[in-house]
């Protein structure tokens, strides 16, 4: 009587083991024909995430190495220089100028001004020191107005060949001679609004007749000095009386000469075109432009001209105070033979 009841009890619980296994085996089957059971879909996910994030990270890395440095290690940006700053630079760069070359002079010969006028007016698309070498002759020959006025052109053309542009320059001198002939009584006018009426004189030319012949200040705007005055960050502009007016606001008219002689000195000297010598520059802590020439100490100095690099000055008859060599006068042409 008490095995009867026993056996159900018993089969009861092994169908129960069997369910239970078979439960148990179920998902096993099923990951093992493929399917992922939603409990280990999270970990995957997860994995995917993980990898995703070391491909944008790896991505990212080379931008940051291209660039040089990251975003946040970035050297900061200059800030905007104020008007009263770059007046007070400015100015800074005059003085520190003035004690590098307190010899600065116009680097014309001329003893008078008629001679800085037509040496001013021959000195466009040439050297001053061409200028030098070729108006001892002309002069020789026509001291006066009147005499210029009265040259034949192709006798003219001939005397002022060196220098380049001979035609037009024939033009504008025979036309300027025949001018202060005229109208100024043989003399030289003292006056910017007489001055530009000439004949090939323009406002540079006038301000250095002014500046350096009747002591009238005036800002002389060759190449150079527009070079120079874009680099220091004095103005922005090509225009020459756009410069000339920029400049002129900054500077005292008294400084104007002075400064003009200055800065074309630095030009021709230091602050070259295509090369300018950083390195071996005084005013570089000044300059917002340094770094665009040479900034090797030793390779800068080899860049200097003139007197600075040990070579002759531009005039034949340089002042007194002039610590360089003179110019050496024009070679006589050689003879055929």
């Amino acid at each position: 009587m008490n095995a009867t009841p026993e056996k159900p009890a018993a089969a009861k619980k092994a169908v129960k083991k069997k369910a239970t296994a078979a439960a148990e085996q179920g998902p096993a089957k099923k990951t093992a024909a493929g399917k992922t059971a939603p409990a280990k879909k999270a970990p995957a996910k997860k994995a995917t995430a993980k990898k995703s994030t070391a491909k944008t990270a790896t991505a990212k890395a080379p931008a940051k190495t291209a660039a040089g440095k990251a975003p946040a290690k970035k050297a900061p940006a200059r800030k905007p220089e104020s008007r009263v700053a770059m007046v007070r630079r400015a100015r800074r760069i005059n003085r520190e100028l003035a004690e590098l070359y307190p010899y600065a002079h116009p680097e014309l010969d001329f003893t008078n001004p008629f001679e800085l006028l037509v040496a001013t007016v021959l000195s466009a698309q040439t050297t001053d020191l061409r200028v030098n070498q070729t108006t001892p002759r002309l002069f020789a020959v026509c001291p006066t107005p009147e005499d210029m006025a009265a040259m034949p052109p192709e006798k003219l053309e001939e005397l002022i060949r060196p220098t380049g542009f001979f035609r037009a320059k024939t033009k504008s001198l025979i036309g300027l001679s025949a001018a202060l002939r005229d109208r100024f009584g043989g003399e030289v006018p003292g006056r910017l609004e007489d001055l530009v009426t000439l004949p090939g004189v323009g406002r540079k030319t006038a301000n250095v007749v002014l500046g350096n012949a009747f002591g009238v200040p005036g800002i002389t705007v060759d190449t150079h000095f527009g070079r120079l005055a874009r680099r220091f960050g004095w103005t922005t502009a090509e225009d020459a009386e756009k410069v000339e007016a920029d400049v002129a606001e900054i500077f005292p008219k008294s400084e104007w000469t002075m400064l003009s002689h200055r800065v074309v000195f630095h030009g021709r000297r230091v602050c070259h075109s295509r090369k300018p010598a950083c390195g071996a520059c005084a005013i570089a802590p000044l300059c917002p432009a340094y770094g665009e020439g040479e900034t090797d100490p030793e390779k800068a100095r080899k860049l200097l001209k003139y007197e600075l690099g040990g070579q002759p000055g531009q005039r034949l008859r340089p002042p007194a105070d002039y610590p360089g060599r003179p110019a050496p006068p024009m070679a006589p042409p050689v003879a055929a033979s």
